[in-house]
């Protein structure tokens, strides 16, 4: 038996339920502190006196932090192991949202949020790794979808938390950020305590992304990731806009719109987890085929948004919609792990994440130039035909494994 094996039964003797929360602890307390620049951005415009334009380069400064360490921070992951990183990484997101607070120029700012953003690569490949370490096999991709909550969780918990300290509070939104980094330090040393990642990795050398991207199924998989991201973070984007613009539901009834769909998405992240681990047949069959009808039902969706007349049918169609689109990235990495030997499963996440967020870049903007040159028809449509070619490549890997 292998040492990674002797790792993985050493952690199920331990109970999978309490890993899994210490894994989705982790996760939330991460993503609060990420998703926070995001919360932060009418108080940083006033304060610092910047336009809109200079908001969307923080929020960008944020997202290339993020997406440049993202593949070598798996491949530490893949050589030294993933419980000191995940240590580190927290640890490293409290230090970057206390350095927020002390900006004096906006400059500084943005060298503070790309900080944040660097720690931040350690979430999914991390998490993502202690998952396949720490989960029995007939529990894994449902402890996955539970530990993709933690992503929404944490987005939710910081759009609440600091606009409140922001409007509510003496100590105003510098005050929140502290809040955040404290809670991540708590969380961090936590998880420290606690996690044991049992046979340690033997520091060797590994092939990283070249590895995977000599793997034409690896390939497959991360461009269809692509097109299901554009939709995901392309409906996260617009929702609000277009139910207001269109629908005229007016922004509140918008709010409660996208609100639903992330609920229903985050619902779906469990449901389709549970699901694939009592489908018969490998979890690469499983899960790829649950990837496969997300993707045939989102393009579905995506045309049918786009003939909705009243509220009421628009929060129905775009909640069935976050059950889709939104609801896919726990089954995704699940089958990512599947594809790949144990010991490489953090370079995967790292470049299957690297896919998800190209999609993130590249679609939104395209989405709101449809818009503005022909409309909101042919932009939804575009997300559709998205999903089919996401279909097809899902279509194509589900007979490769066959």
């Amino acid at each position: 038996m292998s040492a990674r094996t002797d790792s993985r039964v050493g952690l199920r003797a331990r109970g999978w339920k309490g890993y899994t929360a210490l894994i989705l602890g982790w996760q939330v307390a991460a993503s609060v502190c990420f998703y926070s620049v995001y919360a932060v951005t009418p108080f940083v415009r006033s304060e610092f006196g910047v336009s809109a334009t200079a908001v969307g380069v923080l929020v960008s400064t944020l997202t290339a932090g993020y997406t440049l360490c993202l593949l070598p921070v798996g491949s530490i992951i893949d050589a030294y192991g993933e419980d000191l990183v995940l240590f580190v990484g927290l640890i490293g997101l409290a230090l970057g949202a206390a350095l927020v607070t002390t900006a004096p120029t906006y400059p500084f700012l943005l060298g503070a949020v790309f900080v944040l953003g660097a720690f931040y690569a350690t979430a999914i490949p991390g998490t993502n790794k202690a998952v396949f370490n720490a989960i029995p096999a007939d529990r894994l991709n449902f402890s996955m979808g539970i530990k993709q909550v933690g992503v929404t969780a944490g987005s939710g918990i910081s759009a609440l938390l600091i606009p409140w300290f922001g409007e509510e509070t003496a100590v105003g939104w510098t005050g929140g950020f502290l809040l955040v980094a404290a809670i991540a330090v708590v969380v961090a040393l936590a998880f420290r305590l606690v996690y044991d990642a049992g046979g340690a990795a033997d520091g060797g050398e590994n092939g990283g992304i070249r590895t995977h991207l000599r793997n034409p199924e690896y390939v497959l998989l991360a461009v269809a990731g692509f097109f299901l991201a554009a939709g995901l973070f392309t409906t996260t984007a617009y929702t609000i806009l277009y139910v207001d613009d269109v629908v005229g539901a007016g922004v509140v009834f918008a709010g409660v719109t996208l609100a639903a769909a992330q609920v229903t998405g985050s619902a779906g992240r469990i449901v389709f987890g549970w699901l694939a681990d009592r489908l018969t047949g490998s979890v690469t069959v499983s899960t790829l085929g649950i990837l496969a009808v997300q993707a045939g039902a989102s393009a579905v969706l995506f045309l049918v948004v786009t003939v909705v007349e009243t509220p009421v049918v628009a929060l129905a169609c775009f909640a069935l919609l976050g059950f889709f689109v939104l609801g896919f990235t726990g089954v995704y990495y699940s089958c990512i792990g599947s594809l790949v030997p144990d010991e490489e499963i953090g370079s995967a996440s790292s470049g299957g994440q690297l896919a998800l967020n190209s999609g993130a870049l590249v679609a939104p903007p395209a989405f709101g130039s449809l818009v503005d040159a022909i409309g909101y028809d042919a932009a939804w449509t575009m997300l559709a035909l998205g999903a089919l070619a996401s279909l097809a490549l899902l279509l194509v890997l589900l007979r490769r494994n066959r």
